[in-house]
Parts: structure tokens; C-alpha cells; sequence
């Protein structure tokens, strides 16, 4: 690990262009012992309708760094941000720090809002008031290359 914080490294706005129906299999498929693939149901999925419940308050955020890898967060990753969630504890969030975008699991604790890193190489950071703190949007799916 080289120890590098999450950074934000481009903001995209959703646009529905077009509408794209790709199969996809109802039957579920096994992990663990394999099942005969004779029996299976196809329909076709829209991952656009999938993956982005609120158009206009949705965006793509590609990160770079290493902080929230216990989340599955990686660098390079695109996550699928929608603004219209309400921020709560345990959720992971794009902050606004004192001007600088980060992405951290928000905890809640009595008055306290700690933004916590999924790495154990990073501290959390506890948020003051003298600190300029918003959270921007909630993460709600991460786009990862295996």
C-alpha cells in the first residue's frame, strides 16, 4: 500500500442517452457448487434503470487512493453518487472538507461526526466546528474493475 488518501479525480453528471437492454438471467447462479444451466429464465435489464434511481441528482465520481479499501473502494474505481439521499450513520458519503472532496463511512456518535477511513493505515478525522463540512452525496454502488 502506498498510504495514499482517497481523492476525487473527475465529477460526471448522469445522462440518459440511450437505453440499452442487455439479458439478463433470473435463475440464480451458484458460488459455491455448481447447478445445471439448463433451467434458467432470461429477461432484459436496463442497467441505467438499475443502478440510477434519481436522474437528476446523480452523478459519477472516479477516486484515486487507498483509504477506503475495506469498503471496496479502490483507486480508479467510478462510484455512483446520488445527491438526493439523506446522510446517515454507517452510510459512505462524498465530503466536502474544508474545500477538498473526500469519500468516508459517516459515523454518528452523540453530537460527534466522525468520518471513518476503510483502511487502518488512515484515522478517522472527527469534525469540528470550526471545520467547513458537507456531505455532498451518498454512495450507492461502486463500479470496480476485477
Amino acid at each position: 500500500m502506498d498510504g495514499k488518501e482517497v481523492k476525487i479525480t473527475g465529477v460526471y453528471s448522469f445522462e440518459k442517452r440511450t437505453s440499452l437492454k442487455l439479458p439478463y438471467f433470473i435463475t440464480k447462479i451458484s458460488a459455491g457448487f455448481p447447478s445445471p444451466a439448463g433451467d434458467y429464465e432470461e429477461k432484459k435489464l436496463d442497467l441505467n434503470e438499475f443502478l440510477v434511481k434519481h436522474p437528476s441528482a446523480t452523478f459519477f465520481i472516479k477516486v484515486s487512493g487507498d483509504s477506503m479499501i475495506g469498503a471496496g473502494i479502490h483507486s480508479g474505481d467510478l462510484l455512483i453518487v446520488d445527491r438526493s439521499l439523506e446522510p446517515s450513520n454507517n452510510k459512505i458519503a462524498i465530503v466536502v472538507l474544508d474545500g477538498e472532496f473526500t469519500v468516508k463511512r459517516i459515523f454518528i456518535k452523540k453530537d460527534k461526526l466522525l468520518l471513518l477511513p476503510e483502511n487502518p493505515d488512515f484515522k478517522p478525522i472527527e469534525v469540528t466546528p470550526e471545520m467547513n463540512c458537507e456531505i455532498w452525496g451518498i454512495v450507492t454502488f461502486v463500479i470496480h474493475q476485477l
